[in-house]
């Protein structure tokens, strides 16, 4: 049985591959960036560890850094575009990096303040609370998201049943890396089976 198989349906988490903007530190929300060379070369790393799971739903962000990360992961035949999975819509602060924003906002935290012009964080847990109701509703089988890095800790945190900001204080997640939620003796248990692995290059 591989790493974090379980009796249960499991939702793997795939972020996307590395972006400019990733690179630099910069908030992406809906600019859509590419990744860059080395983010398709450690998508492409995303394909074996993946592949141990068996998945009977796949479903991606309509960015294209998500949609080719799926791809070069080997399930952009197979992947479903879910508007709900999108990143963080951060508005008035898009493109720019956390230090820049503190210079104006000293104490300013995303996950409990949002952004102006954009989302705030419980805008977001509504779209998390829609992704997590569809798979719990949706039978038996394993689940594959292709997200980006704000929202898929948002996911997780509202998995676990806590509030987004949990995944924000808590939860760390490199670019092209894999995670699984899950649970442990029934369905009223969820957990976190395995966190932000990655098996890339620098």
């Amino acid at each position: 049985m591989p790493p974090g198989a379980s009796s249960f349906p499991l939702v793997g988490l795939a972020r996307h591959g590395e972006t400019p903007w990733s690179l630099t530190g910069q908030h992406t929300g809906l600019t859509d960036l590419p990744l860059t060379a080395h983010g398709e070369e450690n998508a492409r790393r995303l394909a074996p560890r993946v592949a141990r799971f068996s998945f009977a739903r796949v479903f991606v962000s309509p960015l294209v850094r998500a949609r080719r990360t799926c791809e070069l992961a080997g399930y952009g035949d197979r992947a479903v575009v879910d508007p709900d999975l999108v990143e963080w819509n951060y508005g008035d602060y898009e493109g720019k990096k956390t230090v820049d924003i503190r210079r104006e906002r000293p104490e300013w935290n995303l996950f409990r303040d949002g952004c102006p012009g954009g989302e705030s964080p419980a805008d977001v847990a509504v779209r998390a609370r829609r992704v997590v109701a569809r798979i719990r509703g949706d039978g038996e089988g394993n689940t594959l998201l292709f997200s980006s890095g704000h929202f898929l800790r948002a996911l997780a945190a509202t998995w676990l049943g806590l509030d987004v900001s949990v995944g924000g204080n808590y939860f760390m997640l490199d670019t092209a890396s894999f995670s699984l939620l899950g649970y442990e003796h029934d369905r009223a248990h969820p957990v976190i089976r395995l966190w932000n692995e990655i098996a890339y290059t620098e």
